[in-house]
């Protein structure tokens, strides 16, 4: 930015902690460090900023020490975990391998790293929403990244304008961002291949957390396409798991004692739910894909290692949890500069259909590798 002193000739505004951290390639969080001593940086780290001080001719001043002091250099998360039923055999240990929230997790931490930021992460139960130890939390953060469904849109338009607030499978509010996968393409892109490309005449939805964003949004897209493509669509009571195998082994155990009859495609919340599911009806015998299909949402690393290894709609789970860290690094930052934020922003990851075996197709060749945006 160029600027005019009083005798109108141009002057080139000072610079800023911003601008060294941009010149060292480090954050705000980094450049502090290395002027105010403080957590030993790496070396790399401040030879990198005490060179860009040089190079800009930069000069702490006292907004910039209060701005140093005011970061703590910690972001809370809050993850909600459900209380499992007790259970029994193969899925006796599920609640210690909650693979999707811990691979979110896995990539706000490289971008943590990346920050010089530590993560502070809270777990509150399934039905918890006074929102007292998420407030408290706030308190020890610079920012705060909330899993799922853990306050009300009241609260957390509240907890925004305290501390800056991203959220995931939410929606935004006028003082929060939200970072999610697109659920309705994802779930439509699925619906009609089943009925497009398999010619499947009816579907079963079986359902997640009843409360859950995400899975409302897979459902209402489920249910859409399914009418559109003229095919039958079951759901409700006897069809809501909990995103958990163990939940949806039971449901079709369920089902099955009760003479039900099976639709000629299950169509999961997630990944973890489908696992349940493909083993209910192996140990009773019925065929997957030839009697009833199987699919799932997610496509966790383990759904290509099943039998059948599993059809199902990838999002970028890393990538949601580095995009969130990402924009509220982006917004603690604005914050402390009193710039804009993007608050009331909806951050939409695209989706894709992974085919396999479980959904009666041949499996796409193998694709590794999570990319951390």
């Amino acid at each position: 930015m160029v600027t005019t002193d009083i005798n109108g000739e141009t002057a080139t505004p000072p610079p800023t902690i911003y601008d060294v951290a941009r010149a060292a390639g480090v954050s705000i969080a980094s450049v502090s460090r290395v002027l105010n001593g403080r957590r030993n940086p790496r070396e790399e780290t401040r030879d990198c900023v005490l060179q860009a001080v040089a190079e800009l001719g930069f000069v702490p001043d006292g907004a910039a020490r209060a701005l140093s002091a005011r970061l703590k250099e910690v972001v809370g998360v809050v993850v909600r975990r459900p209380q499992l039923l007790p259970t029994e055999g193969v899925f006796a240990d599920e609640d210690e391998n909650l693979q999707f929230p811990d691979m979110i997790n896995r990539g706000m931490e490289f971008v943590a790293q990346r920050y010089g930021y530590d993560l502070l992460i809270r777990s509150v139960d399934l039905h918890e929403n006074d929102g007292r130890r998420i407030f408290a939390l706030a308190r020890k953060s610079d920012g705060l990244i909330l899993h799922d469904q853990v306050l009300t849109a009241e609260q957390l338009t509240q907890l925004g304008r305290q501390v800056p607030v991203v959220t995931l499978a939410a929606i935004p509010t006028p003082t929060t961002v939200n970072v999610r996968s697109d659920n309705q393409a994802g779930m439509r892109e699925l619906v009609q291949h089943l009925a497009r490309d398999h010619g499947y005449g009816s579907i079963a939805y079986l359902a997640g957390h009843w409360d859950s964003p995400d899975n409302v949004a897979r459902f209402e897209a489920a249910a859409e396409q399914a009418r559109e493509s003229g095919i039958g669509f079951a759901h409700g009571p006897q069809w809501q798991g909990n995103y958990c195998a163990a939940g949806g082994s039971r449901v079709v155990e369920r089902l099955l004692a009760d003479g039900g009859d099976l639709p000629r495609a299950i169509v999961c919340a997630n990944d973890q739910t489908a696992i349940g599911v493909l083993d209910a009806l192996g140990r009773r015998g019925i065929d997957v894909p030839g009697q009833v299909a199987v699919t799932g949402f997610d496509d966790i690393p383990v759904a290509r290692h099943l039998n059948p290894r599993l059809t199902s709609i990838r999002q970028p789970i890393q990538d949601l949890g580095a995009t969130a860290f990402e924009t509220l690094h982006a917004m603690i930052s604005r914050t402390a500069a009193a710039g804009a934020e993007p608050r009331g922003r909806d951050i939409v990851l695209p989706t894709r259909l992974v085919r396999r075996e479980s959904c009666g197709c041949s499996a796409e060749p193998a694709t590794f590798g999570w990319r951390v945006a």
